[in-house]
């Protein structure tokens, strides 16, 4: 109800993974589909009916994997979708193996010396792609994730929700600096549109532009003040770029909330203004005159 739809006009989609059980439970229609193809599937149900309102559901393996390929060109192609990618980063369904997502070092069934790759940050891939909508939260705050969710719903575009998500099981904690008490408040910072990027427990913290970076500073020292501080502008890519690339453990605190949000003609809007224009120009078609326009031959 709080996105203005009717549970008939909302669609789940998922791939294959921990995540991609989701559309069981939801009391929506929802589609189970195949590994990494989502997005695929996705697109078809929003080209075919722009009216509904379109749900991905994937995994840091389902999603940047095996469905690497598929979710940068829904990216680029700015479908009308919305795509939440739970990040617990390990392959979880197939019990316990290193993903695109997981730290250098980290030992698994499948790295048991510890992983050598160089993981994704999702948001650096997604700004790489042209999404036109970054956003990222946690799984331990609902309250946080649920805004976030409605401003992805009312984008008109693709929206990527990236969901630091904890597996109990196979990589428990992963994301505990920025869900622990003790921590949180000085490892992230909320990102609010039109308001100075603040963080700490006593609210001291700030990111200020330096030497072309975004860094961490205190308020109060080096004569920094609130006025010195960033303020966050989810329309200006450049801003959404420095925050991307922001790394987990690299001394300024990791951004949650809304990075980008700018707009751009729509896959759909595009595919529907195009097939209007054919039709002013050459008139309603049988698939039979659609065929016989171009040369044709029988054999």
């Amino acid at each position: 109800t709080k996105i203005g739809k009717k549970k008939e006009d909302i669609v789940f989609v998922s791939g294959i993974g921990c995540s991609s059980r989701f559309p069981y439970y939801m009391d929506t229609y929802g589609m189970h589909t195949i590994h990494g193809r989502a997005p695929a599937f996705a697109t078809g149900v929003k080209v075919q009916n722009p009216n509904l309102s379109v749900w991905q559901i994937t995994g840091d393996g389902d999603g940047l994997s095996i469905g690497g390929n598929h979710l940068i060109h829904v990216l680029r192609r700015n479908v009308d979708i919305n795509i939440i990618l739970f990040n617990n980063e390990i392959y979880g369904l197939t019990k316990g193996q290193y993903s695109p997502t997981s730290s250098p070092g980290l030992v698994t069934k499948s790295t048991p010396y510890g992983s050598i790759d160089h993981p994704f940050n999702p948001a650096e891939l997604a700004m790489g792609a042209g999404s036109t909508f970054f956003a990222r939260t946690i799984d331990t705050d609902p309250k946080h994730m649920q805004e976030v969710f409605l401003q992805a719903s009312e984008h008109k575009g693709t929206s990527l929700i990236e969901v630091f998500q904890n597996c109990v099981i196979f990589n428990d904690k992963v994301h505990d600096e920025y869900t622990n008490r003790s921590s949180r408040d000085d490892v992230t910072v909320r990102l609010e549109a039109g308001k100075p990027m603040i963080f700490g427990k006593d609210s001291d913290k700030g990111i200020i532009l330096k030497n072309g970076e975004l860094t961490a500073a205190k308020i109060g020292e080096d004569g920094v003040t609130e006025k010195d501080l960033m303020v966050h502008d989810p329309k200006n890519t450049a801003q959404a770029l420095m925050l991307a690339s922001i790394k987990t453990g690299g001394g300024t605190p990791v951004p949650l909330g809304v990075l980008k949000a700018t707009d751009k003609l729509t896959y759909e809007e595009g595919v529907h203004a195009q097939i209007d224009d054919v039709k002013k120009k050459k008139g309603e078609r049988t698939m039979q005159q659609v065929i016989e326009q171009t040369e044709t031959w029988n054999v």
